[in-house]
């Protein structure tokens, strides 16, 4: 099983049109929303553009796209156990169901030789699609 927790062996189909609401609903309230848009502030201000699987940080300073968030707002990240999705929630203050989405689509939702300067163009641009603009009716 990935770090997010996700699997495809669902007996209820109901539990993942559940789910899937509860991703969306986490989405677009402000908690998510403010994470995302400080993500994709975090992402625009790293001086190496690449994000890693796996892991939130590495001993070499690489990170996934929570991991750039954490070092923008300082967050002590060595004990948050990035398999863990309750825990990366909660040291992000997001619902744990937002967590396994992003850790999916970081480690996931890529090309399986994608290279962690494509990773990171692909997590910028979903950030990106993922932030609701003031006006737009859906913040």
């Amino acid at each position: 099983m990935s770090r997010s927790g996700y699997h495809d062996d669902h007996d209820d189909p109901w539990q993942l049109i559940r789910w899937r609401g509860q991703v969306a609903s986490a989405t677009r309230g402000q908690r998510g929303q403010r994470m995302f848009r400080e993500m994709r502030t975090a992402l625009e201000s790293m001086p190496v553009k690449r994000l890693v699987a796996d892991d939130l940080i590495t001993e070499e300073g690489d990170v996934c796209a929570f991991g750039a968030l954490g070092v923008a707002r300082g967050i002590d990240m060595q004990n948050v156990d990035p398999d863990d999705p309750q825990q990366v929630g909660h040291a992000f203050d997001v619902a744990h169901q937002l967590a396994s989405e992003v850790e999916y689509m970081n480690d996931e939702d890529g090309h399986p030789k994608e290279t962690p300067e494509q990773r990171y163009e692909r997590m910028y641009e979903w950030v990106c699609s993922q932030i609701r603009e003031p006006g737009d009716g859906q913040a």
